[in-house]
């Protein structure tokens, strides 16, 4: 019997039951879904026609999650402007170097900490520095800090952010899936996809204008498959050159994104997004073994910990390098604790280049647990800073008695 259709079935409605419940419990859905897919998978039980394990569908929700990779890439390039963070100022750039300087740093230290070979910790320091913009978005309008002083450099740091996610991934395309043995064909590679995404950017951004005119399409079938193909052939074509589909993707959404037509193109690209985006996360959490998460819990808490204090010190100087109370600079580095898509992204290259298991479970772990704890700290965080200006009170009142 051809199981194919009704098991695609009972993965979208695991889906969206544990998106109801995140909503319910005004929780990221990230996790969620992560969950719901670890819990099912090939160690889940069947009942009746009902076969949790997945067994006809597994190769099928996959593929899926990799267009939910391409959607996600592709949406964030149309929501990134260069221009837009250079004209940001000073204090998001150098916050945002901070921010991606220390989380790097971090995962360079807990590489060595933990003797991971080059490409591994490459592979780590991404997963560590890349900050969730989807959970990031919802906790600020949740808690409605949209027009906080200090939410416009949240959104420039994780710009900048986004910046590095699309260089790094770049470099890792060239250092993990290219197959490059020696030092100088690493970087050949890498110096290709770089040229590749420079090239493809300059062109891009002189044909916007004969790419706005022939965007001007009145029907929306027409539109819409006008914008799919553009996302597939660009995607597909890095491919050839040995650059990740995500970043062609990606780059065809940040050439689209400077296009008058971007509303419209936003408008009919985000349920695809949402869709296949949650199916990518599902189909992540189906590859993990729960009972091999256990050897991760360790590198996984050290790494927490370095998250947590490097967001921490780029808060403190983006804030004050901004002007900023240091309650502002405190809802500034919690804020970015959040971790989600873009690990999983990187997570993920790491798989594809048939890299350690091991690092597929620390990378759940990680967003797991920053996935929950980011929103958190980012709510407790004035509470936070209150208690740390009475444990200061006190301890000048000791001074002076």
């Amino acid at each position: 019997m051809d199981m194919l259709i009704f098991e695609v079935g009972i993965a979208v409605a695991l889906i969206t039951l544990t998106g109801l419940i995140s909503a319910r419990l005004r929780f990221s859905v990230i996790p969620f879904y992560i969950l719901v897919g670890m819990a099912v998978g090939p160690h889940a039980p069947q009942f009746g026609i009902v076969d949790l394990r997945f067994i006809e569908s597994s190769s099928f929700i996959e593929f899926m999650g990799r267009l939910g990779i391409l959607f996600l890439l592709f949406y964030l390039g149309l929501e990134f402007s260069v221009s837009r963070l250079l004209k940001s100022g000073k204090a998001i750039l150098t916050g945002g170097i901070f921010y991606v300087g220390l989380n790097f740093v971090s995962g360079l230290l807990l590489g060595w900490l933990m003797s991971l070979p080059l490409q591994e910790t490459m592979v780590v320091c991404g997963i560590m520095t890349s900050s969730s913009t989807a959970i990031v978005a919802k906790v600020l309008v949740d808690l409605k800090r949209t027009a906080n002083p200090e939410t416009e450099i949240i959104m420039g740091m994780i710009m900048f952010d986004d910046l590095f996610i699309a260089i790094h991934i770049s470099i890792l395309t060239g250092l993990v899936l290219s197959g490059a043995t020696s030092f100088l064909s690493v970087l050949l590679v890498s110096l290709s996809a770089l040229l590749f995404i420079v090239l493809f950017l300059i062109i891009g951004r002189k044909s916007i204008k004969a790419i706005d005119k022939a965007l001007h399409i009145k029907s929306s079938e027409l539109f819409l498959l006008t914008i799919m193909t553009l996302l597939f052939l660009v995607a597909g074509f890095s491919e050839t050159l040995h650059v990740a589909e995500a970043i062609g993707a990606l780059m065809i959404g940040l050439v689209l994104g400077e296009s008058r037509h971007v509303s419209r193109i936003e408008q009919q690209i985000m349920p695809f997004k949402d869709f296949f985006g949650a199916l990518f996360f599902f189909s992540f959490g189906l590859t993990i073994e729960p009972s091999s998460l256990g050897g991760a819990v360790g590198m996984t808490l050290i790494a927490v910990v370095l998250t947590i204090l490097s967001n921490y010190g780029a808060g403190m100087i983006a804030g004050k390098m901004a002007g900023m109370s240091t309650k502002a600079s405190l809802n500034v580095g919690f804020t970015l604790v959040s971790r989600g898509e873009f690990s999983i992204i990187m997570a993920n290259i790491g798989k594809a280049g048939g890299l350690m298991a091991s690092i597929q479970s620390f990378a759940v772990l990680y967003v797991l647990i920053l996935a929950v704890l980011g929103p958190i700290l980012t709510k407790e965080s004035p509470r936070l800073y209150a208690r740390y200006e009475r444990f200061r009170n006190r301890a000048k009142q000791k001074e002076i008695g």
